[in-house]
């Protein structure tokens, strides 16, 4: 079952009895398993008929006789097992599913990786009639900016695409960290205000003017003092600008430069979609795949290989890296 219908459906009060969240983003189903518990009882309830237990303190055979139990008062007991990655054996919960009790709504929270398809027990929960089955996917990274910009609206704010872009290289597809920045970054915002860079620069201590997609236009623009003011001032702040993860981003842009070249006169939406980005900085791509050349590209990304290695320590004599970056990026402008 998707997310939204799983949400549609408990905020309409529809359960079912037992709930079977797994896979490699822990975001969603952390969201899914505390909407369960917040909102199938009332508070006054839940002392008596909700128990949330962990994978690690429980056997199956445990966790089923908690679910066998009647509640003491209302229509249902909730039992709530996060961590269920951690049981040994799911043969109990198994049969469970062949008879569950009507007044239990029984969830397991699997985190982390997804359970083993080839498994007897997915095989019965997935084509069960008393089982909802959600799998949790590691969130793509073109998706990133656009799970922001619902995440903020649903907090009651809106976002400019540079800030888009600006968080989503900065946090990656970590969604719980994502929504930790944005908590904080809201603290001080009015509600319903239009967040800018300059916002997230105050707020959050990611530089407007000095990141790597300042870097990456200074570099299509050939413009070599403002290219190097970037490094200077990725140097002096090593904490928020470590060597290893600029020449990450330094690698995969340009490995999507490359692959443009080979797009170029597919429609925006195809090219978005094979290179992973938003469809609305395609045009930023194009740019750069006109100041860079596939073979000029080939020698650059052997240029960043080669600094990779030389931030591990690998034929370096420059202590911090960041003067290997500087000639890295004379020859890329020159």
């Amino acid at each position: 079952m998707k997310y939204e219908e799983i949400i549609r459906n408990i905020e309409r009060k529809i359960f079912a009895p037992v709930y079977f969240f797994h896979g490699e983003e822990p975001w969603y189903i952390d969201q899914l398993t505390d909407l369960l518990e917040n909102n199938v009882l009332d508070e006054s309830l839940r002392d008596f008929n909700q128990t949330v237990a962990y994978g690690y303190d429980l056997s199956a055979r445990e966790i089923v006789d908690m679910a066998r139990q009647f509640p003491m008062m209302g229509n249902f007991q909730v039992v709530i097992i996060k961590e269920a990655q951690e049981l040994k054996s799911w043969d109990e919960i198994e049969n469970y599913l062949d008879n569950p009790l009507s007044t239990t709504i029984l969830v397991l929270a699997h985190k982390h990786k997804k359970v083993d398809k080839r498994k007897t027990f997915y095989k019965k929960i997935n084509t069960s009639k008393n089982a909802v089955v959600f799998e949790s996917a590691k969130l793509k990274e073109a998706k990133v900016p656009e799970f922001i910009r619902e995440l903020i609206r649903q907090k009651g704010y809106d976002m400019q695409s540079g800030a888009l872009l600006l968080l989503s290289e900065y946090l990656g597809n970590d969604l719980s960290k994502i929504n930790n920045e944005l908590q904080k970054l809201i603290i001080s915002i009015p509600k319903g205000s239009m967040i800018s860079e300059d916002d997230i620069e105050q707020n959050i201590g990611i530089s407007k003017d000095y990141n790597i997609f300042e870097l990456q236009k200074a570099l299509t623009q050939r413009d070599a003092l403002k290219a190097q003011r970037m490094v200077n001032y990725f140097e002096s702040n090593p904490k928020e600008n470590p060597l290893q993860m600029l020449t990450v981003m330094l690698h995969n842009y340009f490995i999507k430069v490359f692959l443009y070249s080979h797009l170029h006169g597919q429609p925006q939406n195809v090219i978005a979609s094979e290179l992973g980005i938003p469809p609305f900085i395609v045009s930023e791509y194009a740019a750069a795949a006109r100041v860079f050349p596939p073979n000029k590209v080939k020698k650059i990304l052997a240029g960043i290989r080669l600094l990779d290695l030389k931030s591990k320590g690998v034929d370096s004599t420059d202590a911090s890296g960041y003067n290997d970056l500087r000639v890295l990026i004379f020859q890329m402008i020159n």
